[in-house]
């Protein structure tokens, strides 16, 4: 059987099993939706919130960026898990023992505000929908390899699929089609790594794989890949950085804050029995993201080397000439997978010195041995453009693998991508029928009204995010860090102020909040265009790039929290504490002893 038949296969098997198990656990009533009853066991929650967290961010382009990055890309590996701690930590039971629906309704109610409530479901939009554009991003290129279509008629299938089993199973039916998802993405990622690290180091372990021998040269694997990327002026793979170590500190610290205050990952919490569930969910969540999490730094340290010896045949020996003639693959002689990728556009060929041979290298490297091999081979400029996205849909075809192994990577990417974008849709859904029309607009609606008004919202969402996937900021990792980076600047100081400060008012937290999301909103579209919007970027105004102690816009959301933090306290200042009531509830909810009903009413 052929790959193409395959990826069929497998990707319509998974795609079949999803939808099934949103029909067959499908939400009959809001609590269904919103949370799925309240009764999933922790170490199913977990299994789901793993899922739901690990997008396509995690899956697609980490590794990539790792790859690219090198050292400096364990800053995601540092930020992601580490924010599951803070959230473990500082707020699932509380949030959880304080038993509503959303964090919207969180606030609201904390705040004594429905204003408040207002402001959190702005705060919560501009994050999730951020976020789900890196979904839709990474379901365009899953689809557009495996299935033989375009970008923009993946991101098309991504959404049908995503409307079918979000929409007719809530946070139900998401619940369950995760737990298969996370099963299908864990085993895709991990079974190439495993015959990877095989074929290059004898360790069917990534993880020592990653410190190992390789194949038998008395060199480590990472000092051989060193050696081959700055031979070929690229930074040093151990040691680079991403811009300075404050960008990479303030970074790692945003992508923290930012975990922990995703609100579809937080709504996770309220989806378990008891308070205890909850810090046991994010616990048994740790666990299952570790298992990806510490696998990532070996795919991309092996999809690097294989990348660099696909096209460069010295690469394979110890002593190569990496600029001699004949080390250049001939680009009429390229393997197949190199043919499949050209044709979504993702990997390109640009022959500069018309030899017919592909060069791979950094020709904005100033190092001057580097520039003097280069001129000596000959070589006119970097000859092949790598998607980084790609990374990790490729490498099993890089490193020539079975098709069934293949087929899987494809069904893993697409898992993904689609169970963070459903977690996400619920999110925006809740909040928009939840917390803007139950609560607020429409407090007379009936239950049967609100979850026809979620499921109209989720729809809308899903055509809003498709859009704006066919029209991405960048990468999907740098992506989903604006989104986290968003998260951190305003709902995040909001929760931590509401659990942990008795006297802070609702004029503190609205201004807080606000001012954290104004400020972060304003550096990233200086640097990404206002909503996005190619061609509306104003960085030049603000004296270039990165103007602020060269933190770069991905970075921000810290800056962003801080701001809050400190509007916050000087507005509070400025005005009356909180009623009585609002402070006994404020040290009731700070003892995570007992267990609260989840109830979607004020």
């Amino acid at each position: 059987m052929d790959l193409q038949t395959i990826t069929y296969v497998v990707v319509g098997a998974t795609f079949a099993l999803y939808i099934g198990i949103a029909f067959w656990a499908r939400a009959g009533s809001t609590s269904d939706f919103y949370v799925a009853g309240g009764s999933v066991h922790p170490v199913l929650n977990g299994m789901a919130t793993g899922a739901d967290w690990m997008s396509a961010a995690s899956f697609i382009s980490m590794a990539g960026l790792i790859a690219n990055m090198g050292y400096g890309g364990g800053l995601f590996l540092m930020g992601w898990t580490g924010g599951y701690v803070l959230l473990a930590m500082l707020l699932a039971p509380y949030l959880r023992k304080f038993g509503k629906f959303t964090v919207p309704q969180f606030v609201g109610d904390r705040f004594y505000s429905k204003t408040a409530s207002m402001v959190a479901v702005l705060c919560l939009l501009a994050a999730s929908i951020t976020y789900i554009i890196g979904q839709m991003t990474g379901v365009g290129v899953a689809f557009s390899r495996f299935l033989g279509v375009t970008n923009e008629a993946g991101v098309f299938i991504g959404m049908g699929v995503v409307f079918v089993y979000a929409v007719f199973g809530g946070m139900k039916g998401i619940t369950y089609t995760q737990v298969a998802q996370y099963c299908v993405l864990i085993v895709a990622y991990t079974v190439p790594a495993v015959f990877i690290s095989l074929n290059l180091t004898g360790m069917p372990i990534p993880q020592l794989g990653l410190g190992s021998e390789w194949a038998d040269s008395g060199v480590s694997l990472l000092a051989k890949l060193d050696h081959v990327i700055t031979d070929l002026g690229f930074g040093k793979y151990t040691t680079q950085l991403p811009g300075s170590k404050l960008n990479m500190f303030v970074y790692t610290v945003s992508l923290m804050i930012g975990t922990a205050g995703l609100p579809h990952v937080i709504v996770r919490f309220f989806t378990v029995p008891k308070v205890k569930d909850a810090r046991a969910s994010a616990g048994w969540a740790l666990v299952f993201i570790a298992i990806l999490y510490t696998t990532a730094p070996a795919v991309a340290a092996m999809a690097r080397l294989n990348l660099h010896a696909t096209v460069n045949t010295a690469v394979k020996t110890m002593d190569g000439d990496l600029y001699a003639t004949e080390s250049s693959i001939v680009y009429d002689e390229r393997p197949d997978w190199m043919k499949r990728w050209e044709v979504t556009g993702l990997l390109k060929f640009t022959d500069k010195n018309g030899d017919g041979r592909i060069q791979y290298y950094n020709d904005k490297t100033k190092n001057a041995d580097v520039i003097a091999k280069v001129e000596a081979a000959g070589w006119k400029g970097n000859e092949l453009s790598v998607n980084r996205d790609i990374m990790v849909l490729a490498n099993p075809e890089i490193a020539m693998l079975p098709n069934w192994v293949i087929a899987l990577v494809a069904a893993g990417g697409l898992a993904a991508a689609l169970s963070t974008a459903a977690g996400l849709l619920l999110a925006i859904s809740s909040a928009i029928s939840h917390d803007l029309f139950k609560n607020i607009f429409m407090p007379d609606m009936s239950e049967k009204q609100e979850l026809m008004t979620g499921k109209i919202a989720m729809a809308c969402s899903i055509v809003v995010a498709g859009w704006l996937g066919l029209n991405p900021p960048g990468f999907a990792a740098g992506t989903v860090a604006i989104a986290f980076g968003l998260a951190a600047s305003s709902i995040f100081p909001a929760l931590m102020l509401g659990i942990f400060s008795k006297t802070m008012n609702k004029e503190g937290a609205i201004a807080g909040m606000l001012a954290g999301l104004g400020i972060t909103m304003f550096y990233v579209f200086a640097h990404k265009g206002i909503f996005f919007i190619k061609g509306t970027s104003f960085v030049d105004l603000l004296g270039g790039p990165s103007p602020f102690f060269g933190i770069s816009p991905n970075a921000f959301g810290a800056i962003g929290a801080v701001v809050n933090f400190a509007v916050a306290f000087a507005v509070k200042n400025m005005f009356a504490p909180p009623p009585q009531h609002i402070q006994d509830l404020v040290e009731q909810v700070r003892i995570p002893r007992g267990s609260k009903a989840v109830d979607g009413s004020h």
